[in-house]
């Protein structure tokens, strides 16, 4: 009997061992390439086990399907990952494992909403533990933190975008969670009495597109709009409004064109925002499912484009015929967003009134914890909040100018998750370039091992600018994978692996060129990386073999309107570049989009700014207050050494009409009056 009991024993342990095992190898399958070189297996290993474990002490009884797109892995988005789930199952456990799913649910985000609150921020997304040290982030970091809560309980959740709304200018993330056979929506971080109910339900019933990304190839219910190597997108409208079918039809003349870019595109921001990219068939023809409003098809091939506004549910097919010439005149172009409408499910006062008790209790909690950041003294340790004995410690130990130079170096998010170990590495880099930050990667202590594990003759070499340009094109292998979810690579990881994506590629160059003592860094504006010598001007750094540079001109902007003083760049006005007949939006640094900033006409572009020659698009609107815009669209040329003028045109009989109001912009948790991603590409 006791050899039979330790047999089944043993088998036992041998399949489960195995179960792990293959989600173990599920999840390096699809991962991102930075998720497997920039953390060791046994950190995998760890959370595939608890993932396991949580599913077998809880109840729910999750679909394999589910479970392995939706539970198991731990990526959300592009957050840094931790050990959350571990930490999060220890606290959740018991206010959820003797509920049914549905309350479990709404107690999880009860709990993410004594952790976290709403506050906007910068576009990087910090990790779902820093976060709850923070005690609050953007809606990005919220969701990405209420879906790493669930799936740390078992129950499968997903982050669902709208990459901007129709009918205002923003955009918004929430999240989706599975229980009793169907997919259940809710406003994370933001506690309501039932699912399927948030301060967006109205402004949802008005997109013209929400979706997801699920790990690896999903082969679900919903429409398919990627499928990438490592992850599918599919698209989540018809959960939130009535939805139509529109084929665009690509044309050469009288000939189909197969493999044309075909962009499906939001008026948001004052451009019209690539939300879909899919490319045509052998019938010249790309479709899509979409909320029922105005958008714009974009199809390009070889340098030829063409384009159009359409209107889901009263077109379902649209026909463009590619061209290399456009319309000399200003083009008049009035987007109408979807209806309002939706509706909102019942809420008893006895649950309202429970839900506002709790959710003054949560904000208590939460406040309680916040009272304990440094509030007085050095603002340096104040901005850094819930991370102040970091900063606190740090410049206890270093009381020098050198340490404060560095924390200013930092964004205030950094402040706010940096590590020690982050903050020691440059201070005592002595020779290096201080600032560590290049973009939105992880951090992490570079310099002091790239200092120690490069000869001393090499980093000598190294030191040369086009040495170093030399070695990382020789050395580094740029990924080329169509459709690929990247997530930027450590500098370290890539030096070790001499692989990664052309982003990763830039994000290593300038962090070795700093550690050298080379001054480097990649353009807000532009993206391109850039060295600066003794102090003078910054110049590219080029990967690939120069083409012959492109001269610079001049384009002056005149606009003699009176119902909007000062247009703003990003609310009223953009301006992109055609380049290989798709447009492609001249950017400020996005820290100034994402905390409600622009640039205002008067200030930066009455005078005159400096374009690179070529073929340029000016897109000009201001939204009324039913969340339609009278868009102008204008196509010119910039000559080399030579002045474009161009006027900027917002149609002031829309705007000043006696029953005609601008739009504010949409407020997070409010609704629109009701009479105001990461892009998607797909084979």
């Amino acid at each position: 009997m006791k050899k039979l009991l330790a047999l089944a024993l043993s088998l036992a342990l041998v399949g489960c061992v195995s179960r792990e095992q293959k989600a173990l190898d599920f999840l390096y399958k699809y991962m991102p390439l930075a998720d497997s070189t920039d953390y060791p297996r046994e950190f995998f290993e760890k959370a595939v086990h608890q993932s396991f474990v949580t599913r077998s002490e809880m109840p729910w009884q999750v679909p394999d399907v589910l479970w392995n797109h939706f539970v198991l892995p731990l990526r959300v988005n592009n957050e840094p990952l931790d050990s959350n789930r571990a930490v999060f199952y220890a606290e959740l456990k018991p206010r959820v494992e003797n509920l049914s799913m549905t309350d479990a649910i709404l107690e999880v985000n009860h709990w993410c909403h004594e952790k976290v609150t709403y506050k906007p921020s910068d576009g990087r997304t910090s990790s779902p533990l820093q976060v709850v040290r923070t005690s609050w982030g953007r809606c990005g970091e919220e969701s990405t933190f209420c879906v790493s809560a669930l799936r740390a309980v078992g129950i499968p959740a997903r982050q669902v975008y709208t990459p901007r709304w129709a009918h205002t200018d923003d955009n918004h993330a929430w999240v989706e969670a599975w229980a009793d056979g169907k997919w259940w929506f809710l406003g994370a971080c933001e506690p309501e009495p039932v699912l399927n109910l948030g301060w967006f339900n109205a402004n949802a019933a008005r997109v013209l597109l929400t979706h997801t990304n699920a790990f690896g190839y999903y082969d679900g219910p919903e429409e398919v709009l990627v499928k990438g190597p490592n992850y599918t997108t599919i698209n989540l409208t018809s959960n939130y409004a009535p939805v139509s079918d529109v084929t665009i039809r690509v044309m050469d003349g009288e000939m189909p064109v197969e493999g044309a870019d075909v962009r499906f595109c939001i008026y948001n921001y004052a451009e019209f925002y690539p939300a879909v990219l899919k490319k045509s068939d052998a019938e010249g023809e790309a479709s899509l499912t979409a909320g029922r409003g105005d958008m714009l098809a974009w199809a390009s091939k070889d340098g030829k484009f063409a384009y159009s506004k359409f209107s889901v549910g009263k077109d379902s097919l649209v026909c463009l015929k590619l061209s290399d010439a456009w319309v000399d005149m200003p083009e008049a172009i009035d987007i109408i967003p979807p209806v309002p409408g939706g509706s909102e499910p019942e809420v008893t006062p006895e649950q309202r009134a429970e839900n506002d008790r709790r959710f003054a209790y949560e904000d208590s909690v939460r406040t309680a914890y916040m009272n304990t950041f440094v509030k007085d003294g050095d603002p340096l340790v104040s901005a850094s909040e819930g991370n102040y004995k970091v900063i606190g410690e740090f410049l206890a130990a270093h009381p020098d100018e050198r340490a404060r130079e560095l924390l200013n170096s930092l964004s205030l998010k950094d402040l706010r998750d940096v590590t020690m170990e982050v903050l020691e590495d440059s201070y005592t880099a002595t020779e290096s370039i201080l600032c560590p930050r290049v973009e939105n990667e992880f951090l992490v202590p570079y310099k002091h091992w790239f200092l120690s594990n490069i000869p001393a003759v090499q980093q000598e070499e190294l030191r040369n600018v086009e040495a170093l340009r030399k070695f990382v094109t020789d050395s580094i292998k740029v990924l080329e994978t169509p459709y690929a979810w990247t997530i930027p690579q450590s500098p370290i990881s890539v030096w070790q692996t001499r692989r990664c994506y052309a982003n990763s590629r830039d994000i290593f160059f300038v962090s070795l060129a700093r550690t050298l003592g080379i001054d480097a860094r990649k353009n807000p504006i532009t993206g391109k990386v850039q060295i600066r010598l003794n102090g003078e001007e910054w110049s590219n750094v080029n990967f690939t073999p120069l083409s012959v540079p492109k001269g610079k001109g001049t384009l002056k902007l005149s606009y003699s309107g009176k119902a909007i003083p000062n247009p703003e760049y990003y609310t009223h006005f953009t301006i992109s570049k055609i380049e290989n007949g798709a447009p492609k939006l001249f950017s400020f640094d996005d820290g100034e989009l994402y905390t409600g900033g622009g640039s205002g006409f008067k200030e930066h572009f009455a005078g005159g700014i400096s374009l690179e020659e070529g073929a340029y698009m000016l897109t000009s609107g201001a939204r009324l207050s039913d969340g339609s815009v009278p868009v102008t669209l204008q196509f010119f040329t910039v000559n080399a050494d030579k002045t474009t003028r161009a006027e900027l045109i917002l149609r002031e009989t829309l705007l000043s009409g006696s029953d005609a109001t601008l739009a504010a912009p949409l407020k997070y948790g409010e609704e629109a009056d009701a009479a105001q991603i990461t892009s998607i590409q797909a084979q």
